[in-house]
């Protein structure tokens, strides 16, 4: 592993990418250690890696060695001191619903055009299905029994007996389901 030079910091300070992935590469076990300890609510690891990350740029940035601190000392300040911020951030209030929201699953995604000529074809199957398959008595407990009507009072409809209606249900899903294959 490459110590931090003097050198090298002010490559870094320069903007120079090796010295920079140098640094970086050196000061990453501190800054996972750091992260690590500051996952919280509303701030993942990788979240809380990346702010360690802008604490370690920081430092180069601000890091004067004539002030009798190290630069790891300084930098391991720096990144501790970024990530307790947005520790502090992402405890607010304000982030609360977001802290506590569950994410949206694809499954509640709104269905494509290819999807939705599926279902199309599908309800025109099931509609066929029900005109060819069913009789009309079936067809009529269907209708009334999806709209929520009860054996009782369908059979109060249809002037049958609540048996009946039963019967009727259980041969007309017994249908759908063959039909389906």
């Amino acid at each position: 592993m490459t110590q931090i030079t003097p050198e090298l910091l002010e490559q870094a300070k320069a903007g120079q990418e090796a010295a920079l992935a140098a640094v970086l590469a050196h000061m990453m076990p501190v800054i996972r250690s750091h992260a690590a300890a500051g996952v919280c609510p509303g701030l993942d690891l990788d979240d809380a890696v990346q702010e360690g990350i802008i604490g370690l740029f920081a430092a180069i940035r601000s890091y004067r060695p004539g002030e009798g601190t190290s630069f790891g000392t300084y930098a391991g300040r720096c990144i501790q001191n970024a990530i307790r911020t947005a520790r502090r951030a992402a405890g607010r209030k304000k982030h609360g619903p977001l802290n506590q929201s569950v994410p949206l699953s694809e499954e509640n995604t709104a269905p494509g055009p290819e999807e939705l000529a599926i279902q199309n074809e599908q309800l025109q199957d099931t509609l066929q299905t029900i005109q060819t398959r069913l009789s009309p008595f079936e067809q009529e407990v269907l209708e009334l029994f999806l709209n929520g009507c009860s054996y009782e009072q369908i059979a109060q409809v249809l002037n049958r007996s609540p048996k009946s209606v039963e019967n009727a249900l259980s041969r007309l899903r017994r249908k759908l389901k063959e039909a389906r294959g």
